[in-house]
């Protein structure tokens, strides 16, 4: 498995998942990347995807998610496609 910067495994979040993820981490700090090809279910809550898709790949690292009005931690039984709802497109 790869590793990746904190910062692109950001990216490859906001890529697949439509969703702006900020791991609280060094720079420097190396993770397993975001290798999925297509984004999680929309009937999926924040705290599923965070526990089955984020959290093996980061660890105990602390992640915040900021929705489309720039408010961190959406409520984790938000559904993903309400959260994607969120961002301008």
């Amino acid at each position: 498995m790869s590793k990746v910067s904190v910062q692109d495994f950001e990216s490859q979040v906001l890529a697949v998942e439509e969703i702006v993820l900020v791991v609280r981490a060094p720079a420097s700090t190396k993770v397993d990347a975001y290798d999925y090809d297509r984004k999680a279910s929309g009937n999926a809550s924040i705290s599923d995807w965070l526990a089955t898709r984020v959290m093996p790949k980061i660890g105990e690292l602390e992640c915040l998610i900021i929705d489309g009005m720039h408010n961190p931690k959406p409520h984790g039984r938000t559904k993903l496609s309400t959260l994607r709802d969120t961002y301008v497109k």
